[in-house]
């Protein structure tokens, strides 16, 4: 069976506990290298997960002609340059969200891809899974009536960590880019329109290089629908979405980070309540898999790479309204 071969760029967390696993247990792929600046964490990581071949530079593992397609989990600062270097070196790109710093940021990635001819996507793992389709359906059936609002949160305390990148502020740290990001683009996504306006709050931390350790806002749709969100990196974990009709709710909970047992979804409307579930999905699998039949052209982009700017375009809206006060007019 052909197999899409994948290298990741860094030894970041997230690989370890997702990405990893993920390619070594997906239909569609094999985990062929990893590369670090580190030559001795690169061999470690090898060894770890069972990986053929390591690197000290992220430069060697793009001019691997057995490499097809590129994870990137760096800080977000990095984004771009290691996607566009590996789009020149001509491998397909799943770059972890946020895709870029900015909204500009994100359209230079998407047409340098574009021009290499190499498919670009942004690692919204949640995204894949079979729930949010279902979620779509529901609404669109008109089952919890007409649309009302959403309110979508996720926050975590991780300030016991002092050398976590997300505290630093030129490197793309923050809330927003962090896990404000997820219930921004659920939103999005399910209302099918993008927004018309932002208003934020946020707590911008002098002990933790001024980065938004807490964010929380409401964002305006079209007909009147809006979402109220909130995110933070330094309160009490939460993670959930919840849809909002004339008629009923449809709620996720988790949301963003659901496990095989937890990937449930619950539906009110009147005094019925059921659940739908669990549905035992590995999103990054399904992330995984979906991306290598892209590549291969056998099915389309779930989301087209212009999404990621789009979403790229109201976090800027969220950060400029937060610094400013302001509600910014998108």
């Amino acid at each position: 069976m052909t197999r899409l071969r994948w290298g990741i760029l860094g030894c970041a967390a997230i690989a370890d506990r997702a990405v990893i696993p993920a390619i070594h247990a997906s239909e569609t792929g094999e985990l062929l290298a990893i590369a670090s600046r580190s030559e001795d964490k690169a061999r470690s990581k090898a060894e770890q997960f069972g990986i053929p071949k390591f690197y000290g530079s992220y430069e060697a593992l793009l001019a691997d002609p057995e490499i097809d397609a590129i994870y990137i989990p760096l800080p977000n600062h990095l984004h771009k340059e290691w996607t566009i270097a590996a789009a020149q070196a001509g491998k397909h790109v799943l770059c972890e969200k946020p895709l870029a710093m900015n909204a500009r940021e994100a359209q230079e990635m998407v047409d340098g891809c574009k021009e290499a001819g190499v498919h670009l996507a942004e690692a919204f793992m949640y995204r894949h899974h079979p729930r949010i389709a279902r979620v779509k359906e529901i609404v669109a059936s008109g089952e919890i009536g007409e649309l009302r609002g959403i309110r979508g949160v996720f926050t975590y305390n991780g300030t016991a960590n002092k050398e976590d990148i997300r505290q630093v502020k030129e490197w793309g740290g923050g809330a927003l880019y962090d896990v404000g990001v997820y219930p921004l683009s659920a939103a999005r996504l399910i209302m099918g329109v993008e927004p018309e306006a932002v208003t934020v709050q946020a707590l911008f931390s002098p002990e933790h290089d001024d980065v938004d350790m807490m964010a929380s806002g409401l964002v305006e749709f079209p007909g009147n629908v809006a979402l109220t969100f909130d995110c933070g990196m330094w309160a009490s974990f939460r993670n959930e979405l919840e849809i909002v009709g004339t008629d009923g709710t449809i709620v996720l909970k988790p949301s963003f980070v659901p496990s095989k047992e937890t990937d449930d979804i619950t539906i009110q409307v009147g005094d019925k309540v059921r659940r739908e579930g669990p549905y035992g999905v590995d999103a990054y699998v399904a992330q995984s898999d979906q991306f290598a039949r892209t590549v291969w052209g056998e099915e389309p982009p779930a989301y087209s790479p212009q999404d990621a700017v789009d979403n790229m375009r109201l976090i800027d809206a969220c950060l400029a309204s937060a610094r400013t006060r302001q509600r910014i007019v998108l």
